[in-house]
């Protein structure tokens, strides 16, 4: 890796950290999501760099689906047994259950907008005034809106046109009481500076993200992972591939691409001449062009 990459990458680690510990002095009770993707694992190894040697002073958050791969909730598991940290699931199926989310119907119905009420249930009994997540500016359009500190009503619900001015790195985390903010410490970060990172620091992932036969199906121009939530319609087969995933989410609604690449250094040449983007084959990112938006508006990560 060239110096300058290298160069690149701390003053975005340096960046990061300063967030995380602006988080730390601001607000009284943080908690960071995580998903077991790529982007809250790298979050959460920079918690543990900003506040070494002590233990990361907030709880972890995962929101449950109970449509998630099985790799992604062992490598989940793995990780807090290892490290020791805390970490607190909140499931969807229980916001079912309470009658708060309801369940979509369907040949693959989607958990993914039913996260959002977990979500702001689980904030609410917690009574947490910040909740980080390890979302980038690159990933989506309504994403590229985002400040680093944002803003939620006491409802929990976004208005990317009243968030707050960020000049000089001096960050406005003042709210009242109800409200919370969303903050995003890898904001100014790619895909490929998430990848190099990862190499860099040599970091773990979930076997998902590196290349392996799996069966798929082709739903319009989306390939999904054969799992127990999803009912094949007219025509369509399962097919074995090679293949591995960009982004990890609910399995009726994460796209995966075909690959060879099973290390991080094929990995870093795919993404470096991929013309799809990352979230390209989200199929939740697809339902209308203002998908993300809608949702965020709402209250999502």
């Amino acid at each position: 890796m060239s110096s300058y990459n290298l160069t690149h990458l701390k003053e975005l680690e340096s960046e990061a950290i300063f967030i995380l510990r602006e988080v730390a002095a601001q607000f009284e009770k943080p908690v960071m999501l995580f998903s077991g993707g790529k982007d809250s694992i790298v979050m959460f190894h920079l918690a543990r760099k900003a506040f070494h040697p002590g233990k990361i002073p907030f709880p972890l958050m995962h929101v449950d689906t109970g449509h998630n791969f099985p790799e992604t909730i062992k490598f989940r598991d793995d990780l807090i047994k290892e490290t020791g940290e805390t970490l607190i699931v909140k499931y969807v199926q229980e916001s079912i259950d309470r009658g708060t989310a309801i369940e979509e119907t369907g040949p693959n119905p989607s958990r993914n907008g039913l996260q959002t009420i977990t979500l702001l249930e689980g904030l609410e009994e917690g009574k947490y005034d910040c909740a980080m997540g390890g979302a980038r500016r690159d990933e989506e359009k309504a994403r590229a809106k985002e400040r680093f500190f944002s803003h939620r009503d006491e409802f929990g619900q976004w208005d990317p046109k009243n968030q707050r001015p960020e000049l000089w790195n001096l960050f406005n985390g003042r709210k009242k009481i109800g409200e919370h903010f969303r903050v995003f410490p890898i904001s100014n970060w790619t895909e490929m500076d998430v990848w190099q990172y990862i190499l860099h620091e040599n970091i773990s992932l979930p076997s998902l993200y590196f290349s392996h036969k799996r069966k798929v199906v082709n739903r319009d121009g989306v390939l999904l992972a054969k799992c127990e939530y999803i009912t094949l319609n007219k025509n369509e087969k399962w097919e074995e591939m090679d293949i591995r995933c960009r982004t990890i989410g609910d399995m009726t609604c994460t796209g995966v691409c075909m690959s060879e690449a099973n290390s991080l250094e094929k990995i870093i040449e795919e993404v470096a001449s991929t013309r799809i983007t990352e979230r390209g084959g989200r199929a939740d990112d697809k339902r209308s062009e203002a998908a993300m938006e809608d949702r965020k508006k709402e209250g999502y990560f």
